[in-house]
Parts: structure tokens; sequence; C-alpha cells
């Protein structure tokens, strides 16, 4: 894997914020392997990717985040995350009972297409398991009662294994259940979901139901990250499959079925690509 570093940063619009950023890159012997960036004209905000080579770098790269912090955070009034592409993001999968989404993401995985490491999958069901098994990926189980009442006791489980094995992003692959609001502060905008409508329409349970009794004529997938509101996060990736008078709610989950592993897909390796910036409640997809 190449030594790069991985510069993802967004601010209020102002002039020479790309040519002082490129000029530290260049001064101190990095050489840029992609550079992206949007100007938002409506909120005055610019965003920016930006990737260069650390071999020849002259800023170590554990002083490389305090560097940009004390040049350019509060001169431009920068949000910025810093990575590096030789450090594989720790992904955990929770699910539920339905597989293809694991199965899709695992496939994925096993060929070199997702650039992760998976440390675990987390369920609420045993149902699972032969799966994980099947790839050699560990397989926590923690039951939750109907009434909830040991769910907070569950969570607080689930975030211990989740720091004892570094993970640092999750994805809901079809896991039916809520997630706290604790644990989507521990986790901000590094939780992905994939839900199978094309939000904001349709949400809560059944939708592919709700289409139905609609009569629709296109259904839909959408991922995105996790907030306290249901459905609502800043989305990653939609899309959506064309249908008639002649589908059922059953051809309707089938058909919906492959949209969501598609979608889902396309979420996940923008996250672990190191190309999307939340700001507000939307997102900036970098290609």
């Amino acid at each position: 894997m190449k030594q790069t570093a991985i510069l993802l940063l967004h601010c209020p619009d102002k002039q020479g914020i790309i040519t002082e950023i490129t000029k530290f890159i260049t001064d101190n012997n990095g050489n840029i392997i992609y550079l992206d960036q949007y100007v938002d004209h409506v909120e005055e905000h610019f965003f920016m990717r930006v990737e260069w080579t650390l071999e020849k770098f002259l800023v170590p790269a554990e002083k490389l985040e305090e560097y940009i912090r004390t040049l350019y955070a509060q001169r431009y009034d920068m949000q910025f995350s810093l990575y590096f592409g030789n450090k594989k993001p720790r992904m955990a999968l929770f699910v539920s009972k339905m597989n293809h989404c694991l199965y899709d993401l695992l496939a994925r995985y096993q060929a070199g297409e997702l650039n992760v490491d998976i440390p675990c999958i987390v369920s609420n069901h045993e149902d699972l398991r032969p799966v994980a098994d099947q790839f050699g990926i560990p397989y926590y189980v923690w039951k939750i009662e109907k009434d909830w009442s040991n769910k907070r006791e569950v969570e607080q489980a689930e975030m211990e294994l989740l720091k004892e094995k570094q993970v640092t992003f999750i994805v809901l692959a079809r896991y039916m259940q809520i997630i706290s609001d604790e644990m989507i502060k521990a986790y901000p905008n590094k939780i992905i979901n994939i839900h199978h409508s094309f939000l904001p329409a349709f949400i809560g349970a059944k939708p592919y139901h709700q289409a139905y009794q609609r009569g629709v004529k296109i259904i839909g997938a959408t991922s995105h990250y996790v907030t306290a509101d249901l459905d609502a996060g800043p989305i990653i990736e939609q899309d959506v499959v064309r249908i008639t008078h002649k589908d059922t709610p059953e051809t309707l989950v089938l058909k919906g079925k492959d949209l969501e592993k598609i979608v889902l897909s396309r979420a996940v390796q923008k996250h672990v690509e190191r190309k999307i910036l939340t700001y507000k409640n939307k997102t900036i997809i970098f290609s």
C-alpha cells in the first residue's frame, strides 16, 4: 500500500486556500496524486480532498495534523480530517436475520474490493453465524428483549467490543434495531445504514408494502449515516429500479434486495476511500 496522506477539509470560501495547501505539500517534497474541490455558492462554503505521497515528505506523519491545525485551521476557520493510505479502516458489521447485504460485503472483502479489516460481526440473532464462520470472522450475539429492558446493557457490551477491536466505523447490514444516541455520539458519521426505500419517502417499517399500497412506479434504496433522527441522516448513496402494476409486495422485496446490496456497497466503498465530507445534513461525495 502507498504511503500517502489524505486530507479532507471544509471551511468558509476564501481566496487562496488551494494555493496555500498545495504549496505546503510541494514545499515539503510531497507529490500530489489526487485533488478535488467544490464550492457551494449558496452557502459560500469550500470543500476539498487532497492526497499526496509521504516517501520523501519533510514533515513527520505524527506531526502532520499539528502542522495543519497550526498553519491553517484557525486562519481559515477550517474543519479537517487527516488519514493515512496505509492504515486500513476497521469495519464492524451489524446484522439481524437477512443475509443478502452481509454476503455481498463479505464477498467483496474476500475478493479484495474493500480495503478494510473486519474484526467482528455483531448480531441480535444466531441465524447468520454460519455465514461468519464461512468467512472466518468472529461472530458475537447479544439477544435484545422485546421490551428493550436489556438494550442499554447490550449496547454497553457492544461498545466495549468495538473499542477492544479498534473498530473505526460500523455498517448496519440490515440490522433491525434502533441505535442509541450514546453509540451514535461515539461514532459520528461513522455508522452507515441501508434503508429499503428512496428516502425521504416511506420511512420506517415495511417500505415496500407502503410503496405497493401507494402504487409507485419506482422503488429505491438509500444508504445514509445514522443520526438520532430515524432514517434522516446525511445521504451517501441512492438508486432506483422501475416497477409495474404487476408487481406484488413479494416481488418488490426481491427487486429491492438486489438494489440494497449495490447501494450499500457503493456507500461503504466511498467511506473506505475517505471520499465523503459531511456538512450540516448533507454529504459531499468526491469522485
